[in-house]
């Protein structure tokens, strides 16, 4: 059977999103599984607004991770305040800005840097 892409549900590991799917899955019968893995495959939208802000949430979070682990893999020191500020954000365009500036920039405040683009 195919994978189905699974949100990441916060604080739980690897193994128990899995085990959770696996229960959620095994309880559907044969028409409502394919149902679903179609659903899934095509782009599916999610109908409550907890799913929909809880995968924002999750988006977020993975992309102000990823300006860190871009400055990290550069070496280029992260001072605690921009830390700060990166895992603060909640805009996921203004995280974007910040991780096309990560892979170019001479340090880790200029990330942040309001001039420019």
């Amino acid at each position: 059977m195919p994978r189905l892409p699974m949100p990441q549900a916060a604080g739980l590991d690897q193994e128990r999103r899995a085990l959770y799917a696996d229960v959620v899955l095994s309880s559907l019968n044969a028409a409502a599984r394919r149902t679903l893995e179609a659903m899934m495959k095509s782009g599916y939208q999610y109908q409550s607004e907890f799913a929909r802000s809880y995968v924002a949430k999750g988006q977020i979070e993975a992309k102000a991770h990823d300006v860190l682990a871009v400055l990290e893999a550069r070496g280029l020191e992260i001072p605690v305040e921009v830390r700060e500020c990166v895992l603060a954000s909640t805009d996921l365009a203004e995280l974007d800005r910040w991780l096309r500036r990560a892979v170019v920039a001479s340090s880790a405040r200029e990330v942040l840097a309001t001039n420019g683009s």
